[in-house]
């Protein structure tokens, strides 16, 4: 396909999101163009070969929270995309001999829960009706723009409406909504249940892509960030996509090609361009220079308005605020090559059973999660990380040769900045060693059956898919970072301070995550102006007036 003559939009990232708004805005007849830096699309959401005859998705690594309605409108399905559930969702095993598996049906997880206790066992069912519960309100809030505090009888009357929606709540469900939006996971679940592994099950969510103790405010709500999602129809449920990550994001692609949608790969922007008008297009670091009628950030915030904008053009409390911006989400992550499947001590064996299909949690209570935190703040790594594995060949045998296997390993904590002038160019082999060790207490043969491995440091995670300060969810989802905060109060609309620039990436609402939300909620404002004229040059005074 050639590119267009004439360009609408101009969308700078070719990950999930920017395909998702790309796709969206060629559905309203707009003559889109993605830009992606990278030879493949797909951002952090790909399929790559690491070694020879082993394939993995090399970053975003599981399925849940791609929304049902994304799906369809843009018929991933017919484009191949097939997402197989886990059986169970996770297992833990324990450094006493023991372990816990959670998931399948909540019968099968209150009996394992009794094993430690009866009463955590009781309390299981009243827990996930309050966690759905609220979650159904904010599945809604998800799919909305949110009103910007200060703006017009819009925003008002959006605001109105969220409110409405909360007064609907019992006094109960009220209570619920404060505690997950204020309160810290840690004194959340104590609060609910009295056995450490069980606490540690559902702990893990908080601290998934967060850099803060389980025991910090705020963390309820990273863990209920993590239970919106659902596969297959099934609310809660994590999964694996036939392929890898990459086959979502081939399938967005593709839609976005039949749509008429022109993707550039190979073309880093260097600088959006900006006149008195508001944006007006993007330079390469080739030099080429390619005009639009509005350009789409579908990159970290930072990146955004502190490398690819001059400083002049921004207003300087935004600009302070954007470097205020909370990015570090200390992960560390890591695909290995495996001559076997791991063979745990709790539960002998490397035949393929339920426990290796599911999320395997090294971390037996908030108080190890806890210890990790504090000290990749003191020494930049944790001595006793957590660690979460995937082993998705085990249901998904075109990854690897046939016996064989691979596996993704998504670590906590990892701080992007280091202590003493260490850099993670120097250290990441011996991290990376030392989540090996982490694996091989629980599975002893673990060391001897990795073939290959292929690490992403914070500073790797940066430097390969622009994810600055290595922050997987574009930044961090802490309350101050959410909602009509998201990036910055007075632009969660998905409207930058620049006139004709929008944003569509995980940094705005509803956040981080594999979700096509961002992309798809910013497509229907870009559309919305593209129809009211709020594009055309005679309203460019206005807008810009607005936007102040």
């Amino acid at each position: 396909m050639s590119p267009p003559v004439a360009c609408d939009v101009l969308i700078v990232g070719g990950g999930h999101n920017g395909l998702t708004c790309a796709c969206y805005l060629a559905a309203a007849g707009l003559k889109v163009r993605v830009l992606e830096r990278r030879g493949v699309v797909g951002g952090a959401a790909v399929t790559e070969e690491f070694h020879p005859g082993f394939r993995n998705s090399t970053a975003s690594y599981t399925v849940s929270l791609l929304n049902p309605q994304v799906i369809r409108d843009l018929r991933l399905a017919e484009h191949g995309l097939r997402i197989i559930e886990r059986p169970i969702s996770n297992f833990l095993p324990l450094p006493d001999g023991d372990y816990l598996k959670v998931g399948g049906t909540l019968a099968a997880t209150q009996s394992e829960v009794a094993r430690f206790s009866a009463n955590d066992a009781a309390r299981l069912p009243a827990y996930f009706a309050m966690l759905e519960r609220v979650a159904d309100v904010l599945r809604d809030l998800t799919l909305e723009t949110p009103p910007n505090v200060g703006g017009g009888v819009g925003d008002f009357f959006a605001a109105l409406k969220t409110a409405r929606r909360f007064k609907k709540l019992d006094m109960a469900a009220r209570r619920d909504v404060l505690d997950l939006f204020t309160k810290s996971a840690g004194d959340l679940l104590d609060a609910w249940f009295e056995s450490a592994p069980i606490k540690a099950a559902f702990g893990f969510d908080a601290i998934v892509g967060n850099f803060a103790s389980p025991y910090s405010p705020g963390t309820a709500y990273v863990l209920l960030h993590h239970v919106f999602g659902e596969v297959n129809g099934k609310r809660g449920v994590w999964g694996h996509a036939v392929g890898g990550m990459g086959s979502i994001t081939e399938a967005m692609a593709t839609e976005a090609r039949a749509r008429g949608v022109y993707i550039d790969t190979h073309a880093e922007v260097v600088n959006v361009c900006v006149d008195s008008r508001g944006a007006q297009g993007v330079q390469l670091k080739d030099g080429r220079v390619i005009e639009a009628k509005c350009v789409v950030a579908n990159v970290n915030p930072k990146l955004l308005f502190l490398k690819l904008i001059d400083a002049p053009v921004l207003d300087a409390d935004f600009l302070q605020r954007i470097r205020a911006w909370k990015c570090a989400s200390a992960t560390f992550r890591m695909n290995v090559a495996l001559r076997e499947l791991p063979d745990f001590t709790v539960l002998p064996g490397t035949a393929v059973a339920e426990h290796h299909q599911s999320g395997i949690i090294m971390a037996p209570s908030l108080a190890y999660m806890e210890q990790a935190y504090f000290d990749a703040r003191t020494y930049g790594c944790s001595r006793a990380p957590v660690v979460e594995m995937l082993i998705p060949s085990t249901v998904d045998d075109s990854l690897a040769p046939p016996g064989q296997h691979v596996a993704s390993l998504f670590c906590q904590h990892f701080s992007p900045e280091l202590p003493d002038g260490l850099n993670w160019d120097e250290i990441r082999e011996d991290a990376a060693d030392h989540v090996i060790d982490t694996v091989t207490r629980h599975a002893p043969n673990f060391r001897d059956a990795v073939i290959a491995r292929k690490i992403l440091s914070p500073l790797d995670l940066e430097r390969d898919f622009g994810l600055i300060g290595g922050d997987i969810f574009h930044g961090a989802l802490t309350l101050d970072q959410l909602w009509t905060a998201r990036p910055v109060l007075g632009h969660a609309d998905y409207r930058a301070p620049v006139n004709r620039l929008y944003m569509c990436g995980a940094g705005t609402h509803p956040g981080g995550g594999v979700t096509g939300l961002p992309g798809r909620n910013a497509a229907r404002e870009i559309v919305r102006d593209f129809k009211s004229g709020r594009l055309d040059d005679k309203n460019r005074d206005k807008n810009r007036e607005k936007q102040k």
